[in-house]
């Protein structure tokens, strides 16, 4: 089969965010200080290599991009400056325009514009109908109950025609990158029970992001801030988005506190606020870690709206419980107008890495085993011939 070659590949590449992969000369030292790199996966030289070459195709199919946490010891180790630990997380983004049917994706990471523009339009539309929709039946002045502007039940069925939009859209483009990585990228058969063997490796990723971790041990700290800030960012968003889903009511009854889901809120919100306040600072300050050095815009959307988000999240939830209905309702429409353009947004942002990531590294936990055993008989098969 004929390899495509598509010569302005790196040109593509710059708007989203790889500006220097043209200076590498493939010395190879980025894979050998990876933690991760070997045999197998070996990145990010070959990620680099397949860029200069134009290898569309070959990108397309392959999951290492993902494989890669950017915790920049191939940037700081580059004798060239080709940075392939940003060119990786701009493979990630081109990854995520790929995988998107619509096109929207590859919209928002070419252009701050566009993404932004639609975010005020979604905010704006967000916003007249809920107060159009409060003002039809609720009075400002009741947070909740009878009568209530945004009364809980109202948002939970919001909540989930929302969150059901998005879900369906990450699944499609979920199931397209399981078909380009392990359908168009693989030639040989995997049997059936290597998925099943190594499932656990969705839940390990997901919850720990191990790889992350263990990109410590070659930075001579016990502990590897960027991985625990990532963590708990992760997952604050991960707990809060299944509050908002299943427990709004919960989360919406008061002034008095339910402490048994309200505790969980807490902890989310104060992880979210830890994270993006490290994330704003270090991206100003252009801190000591490499991966700060430079943003694309799309980064700056992602941290700046989720900051939104949280602030006005944790005033409507003060403004409540000292009783002053009138604010919290007014902020609360607030919030949603932050929250509703940033979940439809998730299937075509950053936020994306949170179901690419454990699925490639489930991926490449089947294709690592299915790999070896076709090694195993193809020796085993060339012993016999001879």
């Amino acid at each position: 089969m004929a390899i495509r070659i598509n010569p302005t590949l790196i040109d593509e590449l710059n708007s989203f965010g790889a500006e220097d992969v043209q200076l590498c000369y493939h010395c190879g030292d980025c894979s050998a200080v990876c933690q991760h790199s070997g045999e197998i996966f070996n990145f990010p030289r070959k990620s680099m290599r397949r860029l200069q070459m134009g290898l569309e195709q070959k990108i397309e199919t392959t999951f290492e991009p993902w494989l890669c946490y950017y915790c920049g010891q191939c940037s700081t180790q580059c004798p060239r400056e080709a940075d392939p630990g940003e060119s990786m997380m701009s493979l990630r983004r081109w990854l995520i325009s790929r995988y998107d049917f619509t096109g929207i994706a590859r919209q928002f990471f070419r252009s701050k514009l566009v993404e932004v523009l639609s975010i005020i339009g979604v905010a704006i539309l967000t916003g007249l109908f809920l107060v159009i929709y409060g003002f039809s039946g609720g009075n400002l002045q009741i947070y909740d109950g009878e009568g209530a502007f945004l009364p809980s039940t109202f948002i939970h069925k919001f909540d989930l025609l929302i969150g059901s939009v998005m879900a369906i859209f990450l699944l499609i483009n979920a199931i397209r990158m399981w078909y380009f990585t392990m359908i168009k990228g693989v030639d040989f058969n995997i049997p059936w029970w290597y998925w099943l063997k190594n499932i656990f490796t969705l839940p390990l990723h997901f919850f720990t992001q191990k790889r992350y971790a263990e990109c410590e041990s070659k930075n001579k700290s016990g502990i590897f801030m960027p991985w625990l800030i990532h963590l708990g960012l992760m997952l604050g968003y991960a707990i809060m988005l299944v509050l908002v889903m299943v427990y709004i009511e919960e989360l919406q009854y008061g002034p008095d506190i339910i402490w048994k889901v309200h505790i969980f809120g807490y902890l989310a919100s104060i992880g979210l606020i830890i994270g993006t306040v490290y994330f704003i600072r270090n991206r100003l300050i252009k801190s000591k870690y490499v991966q700060y050095k430079k943003s694309h815009d799309t980064d700056w959307v992602f941290v700046c709206l989720l900051f939104l988000i949280v602030l006005t999240g944790i005033a409507q939830h003060i403004l409540h419980r000292t009783g002053i209905p009138y604010w919290a309702n007014i902020i609360y429409v607030i919030h949603l107008m932050c929250v509703v353009p940033w979940l439809l947004r998730m299937p075509f942002s950053k936020w994306a890495h949170l179901v690419y990531r454990p699925l490639a590294m489930y991926f490449a936990a089947v294709y690592t085993d299915a790999k070896e055993k076709q090694e195993v008989i193809s020796g085993s098969y060339a012993i016999s011939v001879k």
